[in-house]
C-alpha cells in the first residue's frame, strides 16, 4: 500500500474525531496532535532513487494521501498548493484522500481543477446522519471526477438514499477502533448496504470496530480481527456500474 502523509496532525472538527486513530497514536509518545506540520515525506511523489527512479511508483494501487491530517484543513493552506503540484505532475499515479472539510473544498482547490482532475479521489466522510445531511450536498455538488462516501466510524443509523445518485462510485462503512471505541450496529451496516443496493452504487464493509452489536449481542472485536469479521461476513456489493468501470 503506497501512503504518503505530506502534513501531519490536524483539529478535531465533529463527533467521528473524539477517539480520532491519529491522537491515539501519537498519544503513545506524548507528541500534540493538534500542531500542524510538514512531514519529511512531503515531497515523496517527485523524490527519485539512484537509478532515477520514482521512490513512489506506478503499481496499479492507489496512493492514499494525509490520512494522518486532512488535506483541507485550514492549517495548511500553505503547504497544499505545492502538494497540488506534485499531485499534478504524477498524473501516472491515483491519489485518494478523505475528508472532513468538504465545505472547504471550492477554496482549496487549483485553478486547473476543472471538473476534477481523473487521477484524484476525494472522499467524503458520514459518520452519523446529520453530519451526512449537512456534507452530502455539498459534496454532490463539488466537481470530483470519483466521489466515494465513507460512513466510518459508523455512529448510528445513516440514510444515504437521498445522496445516491450517479456519482458516487462507492459506499464504505465501518465501526470504530481503540479502547474507547463507541458501538457500531450490524443492522445499521446492512441497512446502508441494502441503500446501495437499491441505487446501484457498490458497498464495502471495512470493519466491524472494536465493540460490535450484531442480533442485539454484543460483541468485542480484536483489532487483528475487525477487518477479516467484516469481510467473513460476506455483504458486499459491487455495481454493475463498478465492474463496467473495471
Amino acid at each position: 500500500m503506497a501512503l504518503w502523509n505530506p502534513w501531519h496532525g490536524c483539529r478535531k472538527l465533529s463527533e467521528g474525531c473524539a477517539n480520532c486513530y491519529v491522537y491515539r497514536s501519537d498519544a503513545r509518545y506524548e507528541r500534540d496532535s493538534s500542531r500542524v506540520y510538514k512531514t519529511g515525506d512531503f515531497g515523496l511523489p517527485l523524490k527519485r532513487n539512484r537509478a532515477g527512479e520514482y521512490k513512489l511508483s506506478p503499481d496499479g494501487g492507489v496512493v492514499y494521501t494525509c490520512f494522518t491530517s486532512d488535506f483541507f484543513l485550514e492549517d495548511a493552506d500553505e503547504w497544499r498548493c505545492e502538494a497540488w503540484d506534485m499531485i499534478r505532475l504524477r498524473r501516472d499515479l491515483r491519489f485518494l484522500m478523505i475528508t472532513k472539510r468538504i465545505h472547504r473544498f471550492a477554496q482549496c482547490v487549483p485553478e486547473d481543477w476543472g471538473g476534477g482532475w481523473d487521477h484524484v479521489a476525494v472522499c467524503c466522510t458520514t459518520e452519523n446522519q446529520d453530519r451526512a445531511d449537512y456534507r452530502l450536498p455539498i459534496y454532490l455538488e463539488a466537481p470530483i471526477k470519483h466521489k466515494i462516501i465513507i460512513c466510518e466510524p459508523l455512529l448510528g443509523p445513516v440514510d444515504l438514499s437521498p445522496f445516491l445518485n450517479e456519482s458516487i462510485e462507492e459506499v464504505v462503512a465501518g465501526g470504530e477502533s481503540g479502547p474507547f471505541a463507541r458501538v457500531c450496529d450490524y443492522d445499521w451496516v446492512l441497512d446502508l448496504r441494502a441503500q446501495c443496493v437499491r441505487a446501484g452504487v457498490a458497498f464495502t464493509f471495512k470493519q466491524t470496530g472494536a465493540r460490535f452489536r450484531k442480533d442485539g449481542r454484543l460483541y468485542r472485536v480484536e483489532r487483528r480481527f475487525q477487518h477479516r469479521q467484516a469481510r467473513k461476513a460476506g455483504i458486499n456489493f459491487t455495481s454493475k456500474k463498478a465492474l463496467n468501470k473495471n
